[in-house]
């Protein structure tokens, strides 16, 4: 009696070819260029929209400086302030709402590209060992295929990625834009740095907060077709 082979072909589950046909590698690379340029996308477009924001943020500190110098820190300069910051602060929370975004259809490409490499080894199953992403689609196998899932994750990862570094900024423009208020109010320097850090704190933990509620539970709602084998019933 023969020995089983060891590098048999995984079988399909249902509803998939068990053979594949003399293109299919061909189109299987092709998609397979075709979400590592979507992936390319989105991280250029990530980057743009924290680029705008940075600007938008130097170019009102620049402009408040200036004013600040004309009116002597006077009326004129906390009510520009007043009408500038929080405009700033808006597009500071709509930049870290597209970038989680970004980072939902992120996982939608690297799903698609954990499909396609599960094809890959259907063609040539002896390939495995030379595969150090994962060839599973399941939500489990896509945070394996990405770097940050390659160990635990920080308590501090909220603040480590794009959109915390940017909360931390929008933060500490809430902050700034509650002192001034104080300040136009003649509530006196110490109520201003009381109330500015009050401000900047509870923004900083309305972003950790979200962002570990959206922290790897991003679902991409594509039904997995190739779970990981210790995540089958």
């Amino acid at each position: 009696m023969l020995e089983p082979d060891s590098t048999a072909r995984m079988p399909p589950p249902e509803g998939v070819p068990a053979r594949f046909g003399p293109d299919a590698l061909q189109i299987l690379t092709a998609e397979h260029w075709s979400l590592l340029s979507a992936r390319s996308l989105v991280y250029a477009e990530s980057m743009s929209r924290a680029s705008i924001f940075i600007a938008a943020l130097s170019g009102s500190v620049v402009a408040l400086a200036l004013v600040a110098q004309a009116d002597d820190f006077g009326s004129g300069f906390v009510a520009f302030a007043l009408v500038l910051l929080p405009v700033v602060y808006f597009l500071g929370v709509v930049t870290i709402a597209r970038l989680a975004q970004v980072n939902r259809e992120n996982r939608l490409w690297v799903q698609g590209m954990n499909r396609i490499r599960n094809a890959y080894l259907q063609i040539a199953p002896e390939l495995e060992p030379y595969f150090v992403t994962s060839r599973y689609d399941d939500e489990d196998a896509v945070l394996r295929s990405s770097l940050a899932a390659q160990k635990p994750l920080s308590r501090m990862q909220p603040f480590i990625s794009a959109p915390g570094v940017i909360a931390v900024i929008d933060s500490v423009v809430a902050g700034a834009a509650a002192g001034i208020a104080a300040v136009g109010l003649d509530l006196g320097v110490g109520a201003a740095l009381a109330l500015g850090t009050v401000l900047f704190l509870v923004s900083v933990v309305f972003f950790a907060v979200w962002a570990r509620s959206q922290l790897g539970r991003v679902p991409t709602d594509l039904e997995p077709m190739f779970p990981s084998p210790d995540r089958l019933p």
